[in-house]
């Protein structure tokens, strides 16, 4: 099954001018000669916890495998090159599904001119599991940290949070194009993808950049699926609540200067919204501030894969 599974790769993965030698070998050979610096990222997705196989279809697994490494370079500022991709695939089925797998990957990754240079494939009793790494180039600017905010920087934020289990954790948008935009026309300092929640992936910006920040809760952009979301659940939980925890929206945080950010709300470059939700404070923590009750602690909330010991 895999040698099988290998050769139709070999016909089906385009040629790129980055592999000099893909698919077939132990490993890969990657033309990198003019990358001065590069990101690399992996994440794995398994069925019952990032997906569930047995409700969607697999090709939206695949996109979906690859689209969250993409967002993390987006994250960075980073423009993708390569990726090799790992399957650990029930052994019922296991030949269709990968395939499946692959006609949600490759479309995406031409999107990107993303060379998929190989990976590995493994068959099992169990579920699916799909780790990705991918290797990016950052800009002349440098890489985006999480660790460049600094107080007085405004919060901004890309698109609108919240319910994303209604289908949007799935056909994941990366925003790779437009980051790239942003940091070429303009002074970002700090960059994070929302992969966990706003509150908590905010929270996780703010330790690595030893500051704390203040989100104006009127000013979040909330998704309609939020709304559907509390609706639908009916308990108790309001549309900002699913806004600020919920994950898997795959947005952007940014910290930028007060006059960079006015120019980026202004100016709109992107064809998705970019809102200003705050601003970075010397006071470590993470603050809500509404006009109805001021200034208080905001708890991050959002996912956590939990450890048992």
């Amino acid at each position: 099954m895999e040698s099988e599974l290998i050769d139709q790769l070999r016909r089906r993965l385009p040629d790129h001018p980055l592999l000099r030698k893909g698919v077939g070998d132990d490993a890969a050979v990657l033309r990198m000669a003019g990358t001065d610096e590069c990101v690399v990222t992996v994440d794995l997705l398994t069925d019952g916890v990032d997906f569930r196989l047995d409700e969607v279809d697999p090709r939206r697994v695949g996109h979906k495998a690859l689209a969250v490494n993409l967002s993390d370079l987006a994250a960075m500022a980073a423009r993708p090159l390569a990726g090799v991709i790992a399957l650990a695939l029930p052994r019922r089925g296991g030949l269709e599904l990968a395939l499946a797998l692959y006609d949600g990957i490759l479309p995406l990754a031409e999107r990107y001119d993303l060379a998929v240079a190989g990976g590995d494939t493994n068959s099992w009793d169990g579920p699916l599991a799909v780790s990705i790494t991918l290797l990016g180039q950052v800009t002349e600017r440098g890489p985006l940290l999480r660790s460049g905010a600094t107080p007085g920087d405004r919060i901004l934020v890309t698109g609108a949070f919240g319910g994303s289990i209604l289908g949007r954790h799935l056909d994941v948008e990366p925003r790779v194009d437009e980051v790239l935009l942003l940091a070429q026309h303009y002074k970002l300092h700090a960059g994070i993808d929302v992969s966990d929640g706003l509150s908590i992936d905010l929270f996780h910006l703010t330790q690595e950049s030893g500051c704390g920040a203040e989100l104006d809760l009127h000013a979040v952009p909330v998704h309609d699926d939020a709304r559907r979301l509390a609706d639908q659940l009916a308990d108790g939980s309001t549309a900002l609540d699913h806004a600020l925890g919920d994950g898997e929206d795959f947005e952007l945080i940014l910290a930028a200067g007060p006059d960079v950010a006015r120019r980026i709300v202004d100016d709109q470059p992107l064809g998705v919204p970019v809102t200003d939700v705050g601003r970075f404070v010397a006071e470590p923590g993470l603050w809500q501030t509404d006009r109805q009750s001021g200034r208080r602690p905001l708890p991050p909330r959002g996912w956590e894969h939990r450890l048992e010991g």
